[in-house]
Parts: C-alpha cells; sequence; structure tokens
C-alpha cells in the first residue's frame, strides 16, 4: 500500500493557472547511522520553483488552454543508489576485482545499449530462428504469437546464450514471453525444481504471470506455483517442499516463508534463473529488506534477468554487478506510447465527472468497445464509482487494496471472462495486467507522473492492436496533462461528445451517487478506510490533514 499527499485542488484557481521552470537537485548524503542491514545512503530532494508566467484564461472549447507557451522542464541530477546486491558479502578475489569489472560491465552495457537502439531491424521473422525449440515455437503459434516482437527477438537468443538480461520496453511488447520462453526451453533440457524464482511486485501479476507461463508451457506438463499474501503460508510451504519448476511470488511472502522455514532455503540451491518482472518497482527502496533474503538463499551461478518499462539507478548498477556477460536492451528512450493508440481527452468540471463516464460507458456498444478499464486514483473513488455504476445497471468489477485477495481475484476473473466488460481499478491495477481484449482506457483521476500515464493506457492497443485512451481533464489538471503531452512527445486530441446529451443524464446519475454513497457508509467503508490510516499514522492532529490521501 503506497500513500501520496497531494495539494488540495479547491486552492488552484479556476479562471487561470501559472506555468513553472523547476530545477530538481538530487544530493547524496550518508545516513547518520550505517548498520550491518542497512548500510545505505540517503537521497534528499531540494525543488527550485523559477517565476510564474502570466496567467492565462481557460475555455472548455479552446485547445491553446492544454497548450503552455513554454513549459518547464525538470533536470535531475541523479546519484547512484547501491543495489541490495552490494550489501552481500564478497570474497577477497571479488573485492579485489569489483572495480575493474563494473568498468568493463558499465562500457559493455553502454556498447550493447548503442548497438540495439540502431538495429532494431534486426528482428527475426519466426521463434524457431530464435533458437527456441520446435515445440515452444510450436506453441506461440497456437497462441496466436506468429512472429516475435523486438524485445524478444533481442534478448530470448542472449538469455539462452547464458547472458544476464536487461530489458526495457513499452508496455504490452510482449516481456514476459522474452523470458518465460527461454527458461521453458532450458527447463525442458534438465527439468528439475526449483529451476526458476521469478518475483514481482504485486500479486495480481504473480498470478497473471503464472497463467502465461502454464500456457506458455502447456506441453511440459509445468509444475508452477503462486507464492504472494492474504494465502494460506503452511499450504504455499508445503508447495515449495514438493519443488515446483517455476516459483512466482511477491517480494514480503517469499520473505517470510524463507526466514520462518528452515528447509525452504535449500529448495532454491539450484535454482537457475532469477527474473525481476517490473524490475524498477520490485528494486525500489522499500522492498531492500526482502529481496536481500532472496538473493542470499541463491546460488552464484544462476542466470539474472531484469524486465521493466523504465531505467532506474538500482538497475543499472545491479547490471554491472553481474557475474555473467551482460546484456542490456532498450527498445525507446524516454516514455512512448505505441501508434496504435489514440489519446484523447475531455476537458469537464470537476462536479459532473460522473455524468460524462457514465455516458461515455453507456455508448461503448456504438463506439465498438468491447471492454474498458477506468483508472482511479483512490480506493474510495474505485469503490463508491463500483457502487454507482451498479445503480446504473451496468456490470462492473472493481479492483483495489482495501479488498481481500480472493475478492480482487474474483474481480480480474469476472473481468477477463466477460462477465463484467468494465473494470475499475486504482494504480495497483495498472501494470502487468495483460488483458488482450481492453478497447478502451478511461483516466478518470489524472496521474501525477507521466510514467504512471504510460503504464495506464498501456492495457490497450497491445501487440500492434489499436485503442482508445480517454482522459478526464478538469481545471487543476492542467499542468499534469503538460507535462504527459511533453514526455509522450505527443498531444491529446479532443474527445467530442454532445453536451446536452451528456446533461440530460444528470439527475438519474446524482439520486444512483446519493445511494452509492450510503450504501459505502452502511458497510463499514469509511471506518475501515479511517483505521488503516490511523494504524499507519499518516494523520494529523484535529482536522488539518496534509492534502489527500490516496490509497492504491
Amino acid at each position: 500500500m503506497a500513500m501520496d499527499f497531494i495539494d488540495d485542488p479547491s486552492t488552484t484557481s479556476h479562471k487561470d493557472y501559472f506555468d513553472t521552470d523547476s530545477i530538481r537537485i538530487v544530493s547524496l548524503l550518508p545516513a547518520p547511522s550505517l548498520s550491518p542491514t542497512s548500510g545505505l545512503r540517503r537521497l534528499l530532494f531540494f525543488t527550485y520553483t523559477g517565476t510564474p508566467s502570466l496567467p492565462r484564461p481557460n475555455r472548455l472549447d479552446k485547445r491553446i488552454s492544454l497548450r503552455p507557451r513554454c513549459h518547464g522542464r525538470t533536470t535531475t541530477i541523479a546519484a547512484p543508489t547501491p543495489s541490495p546486491l552490494q550489501q552481500l558479502p564478497l570474497s577477497p578475489a571479488q573485492e579485489d576485482s569489483r572495480e575493474n569489472h563494473s568498468t568493463r560491465a558499465r562500457k559493455e552495457i553502454e556498447k550493447v545499449k548503442d548497438v540495439n537502439l540502431s538495429n532494431n531491424s534486426s528482428t527475426k521473422a519466426t521463434f524457431g530462428d530464435l533458437g527456441l525449440a520446435e515445440w515452444a515455437a510450436q506453441t506461440c503459434k497456437e497462441l496466436g504469437m506468429s512472429q516475435p516482437t523486438p524485445v524478444q527477438s533481442h534478448c530470448i537468443p542472449k538469455i539462452l546464450a547464458g547472458r544476464d538480461v536487461l530489458g526495457l520496453a513499452q508496455t504490452g511488447s510482449g516481456k514476459t514471453a522474452a523470458f518465460a520462453l527461454p527458461i521453458l526451453h532450458r527447463l525442458a533440457e534438465d527439468p528439475y525444481g526449483v529451476f526458476a524464482l521469478v518475483i514481482t511486485p504485486t500479486r495480481e501479476l504473480a498470478y497473471q504471470l503464472a497463467e502465461q507461463f502454464r500456457a506458455l508451457g502447456s506441453s511440459l506438463h509445468l509444475r508452477c506455483t503462486v507464492v504472494v499474501g492474504g494465502m494460506d503460508m503452511l499450504n504455499q510451504a508445503q508447495t515449495l517442499m514438493l519443488r515446483p519448476h517455476v516459483v512466482i511470488s511477491t517480494p514480503g511472502r517469499i520473505k517470510v516463508l524463507l526466514e520462518d522455514n528452515p528447509d525452504i532455503p535449500p529448495v532454491f540451491s539450484n535454482t537457475k534463473f532469477l527474473v525481476l518482472d517490473e524490475a524498477d518497482r520490485v528494486l525500489d527502496v522499500g522492498f531492500e529488506e526482502e529481496l536481500r533474503v532472496v538473493f542470499q538463499c541463491l546460488p552464484k551461478k544462476r542466470q539474472t534477468l531484469l524486465f521493466s518499462a523504465t531505467m532506474t539507478s538500482e538497475l543499472q548498477t545491479l547490471l554491472e554487478l553481474s557475474q555473467n556477460k551482460a546484456y542490456f536492451y532498450e527498445a525507446y528512450e524516454g516514455f512512448r506510447t505505441v501508434d496504435t493508440l489514440k489519446q484523447q481527452y475531455v476537458f469537464i468540471p470537476q462536479n459532473v465527472k460522473e455524468v460524462y463516464l457514465f455516458h461515455l460507458l453507456s455508448k461503448m456498444g456504438e463506439m465498438g468497445i468491447r471492454s474498458a478499464i477506468i483508472f482511479v486514483s483512490t480506493c474510495r473513488t474505485c469503490h463508491l464509482l463500483s457502487s454507482l455504476l451498479e445503480e446504473l445497471d451496468q456490470e462492473a468489477a472493481a479492483l483495489h487494496s482495501f479488498k481481500s485477495q480472493s475478492l480482487r481475484l474474483a474481480a480480474l476473473h469476472r473481468f477477463k471472462s466477460g462477465q463484467a466488460p468494465i473494470l475499475l481499478a486504482t494504480d495497483v491495477g495498472s501494470r502487468g495486467l495483460d488483458i488482450p481484449t481492453v478497447d478502451l482506457v478511461i483516466n478518470y483521476d489524472i496521474p501525477r507522473y507521466p510514467r504512471d500515464y504510460v503504464h495506464r493506457v498501456g492495457r490497450t492497443a497491445r501487440a500492434g492492436r489499436g485503442g482508445l485512451a480517454i482522459s478526464f481533464i478538469t481545471q487543476g489538471d492542467i499542468e499534469l496533462i503538460h507535462e504527459i503531452e511533453a514526455d509522450i512527445g505527443k498531444q491529446l486530441e479532443k474527445f467530442e461528445c454532445k453536451e446536452n446529451e451528456v446533461l440530460s443524464e444528470i439527475t438519474k446519475v446524482y439520486k444512483a451517487k446519493r445511494v452509492a454513497t450510503t450504501k459505502m457508509m452502511d458497510d463499514g467503508f469509511e471506518e475501515r478506510k479511517i483505521n488503516i490510516v490511523n494504524i499507519l499514522g499518516y494523520m494529523t492532529l484535529g482536522n488539518k490533514i496534509a492534502g489527500n490521501v490516496h490509497y492504491y
């Protein structure tokens, strides 16, 4: 669960806004005390904000209101943060060669990266051409994967050659198959357990990865198990003792099992592959201790595969410490969205967002849209909209962190099976969900960072298919949308809708909202929210709360 504090949008002027030029300086300072288990240095961020520009009027029907005359850019001077691997004990020989090894690795990684960026035309025609076994190529064909994507074409041969790999590619580019196929290829040659350990940041993504492994390894009688929180630990420990071929886990649960049961660490003593999926989030400082425990239980002679949509200093450092000849593939520079994705916006007042949402969803059939994901910023909004749509006879499933694991899995199943054509989700569901039939993504709330926008809209227009993303923009979202447009290198187009037709439903929607709000209070949702906030200590004294709290 992550909690963010944002400024109160009510303080934003409804008539004008300001552009600012910002410089962010990152300073690296030693921590006051360095314990054997932490030993990490802290990053302190200081921001300087320049003089605001003159205010400009904003009009709903004027596109110029969404384009700054001179948009300020942010310059980041980032000092590298030590990765968890740097804290593990090294032998004298390793200590002597560490600096030279790191320098050689860095030069090699940069060289490979430059070659890849300039030679994307070298994509192979078939999966068989990549060195995969005939059964693997046939499985891909049966699953509708006719040709490998660029990330698959570049990374699969290197993994088969025994290289450590860092693959950076856009969401929806086929990163999962890029590491799953070579792992299964090697497993077929020498089947044993545990052959591969896959670490992923969220429970939902863990279950999704397991589904893809089972599909790709259907002809191998693959034994794949998921180890995540919210499930019985005794059963999970017993399953691990049976040594499945592939273990997919979140960092927290695998750490607990490794520490609490002395019989579990030997299970991973011969593991061939370690995979960090969504590696930028897995290597976040919040998972440092969990990863340290995992790394200590794995053999030194293994392949480490890192796959992510974004590059971080932790990923760079970890790759430089690779024991094998590391390979770095980057499919693109910066944040980019696929060309087949149509990105549009609706500029509306805050108090009628629900009305516009209902109107848009009621037109899905006319627009040829079969399924949609609606992203919101808070659990409360997710829960409220779920109840609201239910009152309006719209089938929708909700996915947020206040739900139990079983309910979250049930919501995903309803959506993926087509029982509910609409999925409401907080950012817990914005990365890793590979649901091929998604036609529409709605940003009900604009994300705070451009990378989150890219991950959200990446749920549609996957693997060459077309898709539509519509963002609801209010007065307080203008600066955020400026940053997003600047980072993705595209300008959002206006989504045309008849305002009179939309507002004709306002009474119906408001009445349903009152009923939904009452139900939410009756089922104790607000009490659960307050209890969680109190437990985590994020409440301030009295009624002075620092902005709005976001629950993911």
